[in-house]
């Protein structure tokens, strides 16, 4: 049976507003709502170069999806962003039919962001991918979506890398995101684990060995890749869980002789090998097995330590950062929050001088318990010459789920002669929430915006106006990561109480002296008669 060409066209135009025909990347022909979707006419564009009609950061990603167009597969969806004025989207299905003189047939649609906007070589960090995720987990639960998750490592990236100019380690890198994303759901669902380890969600609507040909020929290095399908009817939390191992997993082991069949195999693989390491760190916390470093938190007044971070040490060597998140993922946070607070209590009982101040890190889920205001106050009531040297940091690793309660301990601990810090403030989304909700001695500032004060951008802004804000409410303030006599210049000058990082010190295994550059010796003018009382 014969089919009138127009009825074919009324096809197309059901699932688009736009029809575009490519050959060599230029427009050779388009039909439909041009001007609505594109900001240009038909015949305005007949001729342009396709891929430049896009976002400069979003041009990589179009060039990746033609440049592996040829092989008779259907690409996308894929979300872009339009050059020019505005802040406009389309969403973007392309197809290469075989011997087709290089021509390209693409469904155009206009579209919403499909999230915020990635600069060009760049893909979402973890955390993000997480959130990118959990709507995509819920969206396949609504309309049936079938997602798989990809696990690809590049054989030899990084090595490729180092041996590189740095104007072709960024060339290289611009290609292989550009090429990752366009494999990923929407061009958007990918982020990057390692220096050659890359994750991403992607529909099953192509064979992985296509996918793996695509990469290898964009990067010019052998992709390999694993496959782990999405478990249909899972929920979107069990969901989102399971793949948070699996890509634990895939970070410490790689892709082995025997990867994950699915999500849940590699879930509870993952679980299996968790839960030994948790076995272990609750022996090493039981039994004290850990020490304490020390790093000097420096007066920017007078560049003499006002008093010592402490920070434990584990004796395998393990990540700190890691074995904490651990501790609080298996609720054995507080039992080793205690146990610090003890080995501090200890070290301040026996200073001599009883000049010493410590700063002890609390979780966010110990604040909330009673029984660590309790445990502080037995502590104190037995070593009396501890209090007012005693000073607590509440991260914010683990959300407090009930600030008014743990407002209550703060004071609590305020009370008994402690001050109050809360640390890393910007590295959580609930940091202004908290700063409203708590009242607090100190607001350590988050490394990552200080480090980048130098540069003078929006990061110094920021730390300003939060300096500002904390001196209002009569709040100190701690800047961390501070590693160069130009940082600390500038905090000072921002009006930043006190400094911490490498300029002063490294931890060390007992308080020391703040190593003193001239520079910050010098520049005690500005605050000399600041109080050193912490009232």
């Amino acid at each position: 049976m014969s089919i009138d060409p127009r009825r074919l066209l009324g096809l197309a135009f059901a699932s688009a507003d736009l029809l575009v025909e490519l050959q060599n990347g230029r427009v050779r022909l388009a039909l439909g709502a041009a001007q609505k979707v594109m900001g240009q006419s038909e015949a305005g564009l007949t001729g342009k170069v396709w891929p430049h009609l896009f976002h400069a950061d979003d041009q990589p990603l179009m060039d990746a999806m033609l440049n592996c167009a040829d092989d008779g597969v259907r690409r996308g969806p894929v979300v872009l962003r339009l050059g020019g004025p505005g802040n406009r989207h389309v969403r973007v299905i392309l197809r290469a039919l075989p011997e087709n003189d290089g021509r390209v047939s693409l469904a155009v649609t206009a579209a919403q962001s499909a999230g915020p906007p990635l600069t060009a070589g760049t893909l979402h960090p973890r955390e993000s991918f997480d959130d990118i995720a959990k709507g995509l987990f819920e969206a396949a639960r609504v309309t049936g979506l079938e997602l798989e998750l990809a696990m690809v490592e590049f054989a030899g990236l990084e090595t490729m890398r180092g041996g590189l100019t740095p104007g072709e380690a960024a060339a290289l890198d611009l290609r292989v995101a550009s090429a990752v994303r366009a494999e990923s759901h929407g061009g958007s669902a990918a982020t990057q684990l390692s220096p050659d380890r890359f994750a991403l969600l992607r529909t099953r609507d192509d064979r992985p060995d296509n996918m793996i040909k695509r990469l290898t020929r964009m990067v010019s290095a052998e992709a390999r890749a694993h496959i782990v399908p999405l478990e249909a009817g899972g929920g979107s939390a069990r969901a989102l869980r399971a793949l948070r191992y699996a890509l634990d997993d895939f970070l410490r082991e790689g892709l082995k002789d025997m990867p994950p069949m699915t999500l849940s195999e590699a879930m509870n693989r993952s679980v299996k090998r968790t839960l030994a390491r948790a076995g272990a760190l609750g022996v090493a916390v039981s039994q004290r097995r850990f020490n304490l470093a020390y790093q000097p938190v420096v007066s920017l007044a007078t560049g003499q330590a006002h008093h010592h971070e402490v920070l434990v040490r584990f004796e395998d060597g393990g990540s700190p950062f890691a074995l904490i998140r651990m501790a609080e993922e298996f609720d054995l946070i507080e039992e080793l929050d205690h146990a610090i607070v003890e080995q501090a209590v200890k070290k301040l009982a026996n200073d001599q001088d009883r000049k010493l101040k410590l700063a002890v890190n609390v979780s966010g889920r110990t604040i909330v318990n009673e029984t660590f205001v309790d445990h502080i106050g037995r502590l104190l009531s037995k070593h009396d010459e501890a209090k007012g040297r005693l000073i607590f940091e509440v991260t914010e690793t683990a959300a407090i789920d009930d600030l008014p309660r743990a407002n209550r301990h703060i004071q609590s601990l305020r009370s008994l002669g402690s001050m109050v810090c809360l640390d890393d403030f910007g590295a959580g989304s609930s940091s202004f929430a908290y700063l409203q909700q708590l009242s607090l001695d100190i607001v350590k500032i988050d490394g990552r915006y200080v480090r980048e004060l130098a540069d003078n951008g929006r990061d110094g802004a920021l730390v300003r106006r939060l300096v500002e804000l904390c001196q209002d409410l009569k709040i100190r303030t701690v800047a961390e990561m501070v590693e160069t006599v130009e940082v600390a210049d500038i905090v000072r000058a921002a009006g930043v109480d006190f400094a911490q990082g490498w300029l002063y010190g490294k931890p060390a295994d007992r308080p020391s002296p703040p190593l003193r550059p001239a520079p910050a010796i010098a520049a005690v003018a500005r605050r000399a008669g600041a109080s050193e009382s912490w009232g």
